[in-house]
């Protein structure tokens, strides 16, 4: 499995309306993307650090072709308008916690 962690920091005056946005328009989007497996926004506790988009693909082929596809990088146009700054994209591999779990 493909985990990629999209680190965001948010304007406050913002943060209502992009927590919004991104659930209701980048959600259902990256869910429908073949190999997603889970699309969701992390809200940090310790309210001075980023928010966290998490997304979880099957394969890397899938997460490489979400990517390149461009839907990403329009997905995260609807949002810029809230960030304090770029976000910072980080992709990681993981087991299935279904695998470990058995």
């Amino acid at each position: 499995m493909i985990v990629r962690l999209t680190f965001l920091r948010f304007l406050p005056q913002n943060l209502q309306e992009a927590k919004r946005l991104y659930n209701e328009q980048v959600v259902p989007v990256v869910r429908k993307q073949k190999g997603n497996l889970d699309c969701r926004l992390l809200e940090p506790i310790e309210k001075t650090d980023d928010y966290i988009s998490m997304t979880t693909w099957a394969s890397q082929q899938d997460a490489d072709a979400y990517h390149t596809s461009g839907v990403y990088r329009e997905l995260v146009e609807k949002v810029r308008k809230d960030f304090a700054r770029e976000p910072v994209l980080k992709v990681y591999s993981t087991e299935s916690i279904f695998e470990t779990a058995l």
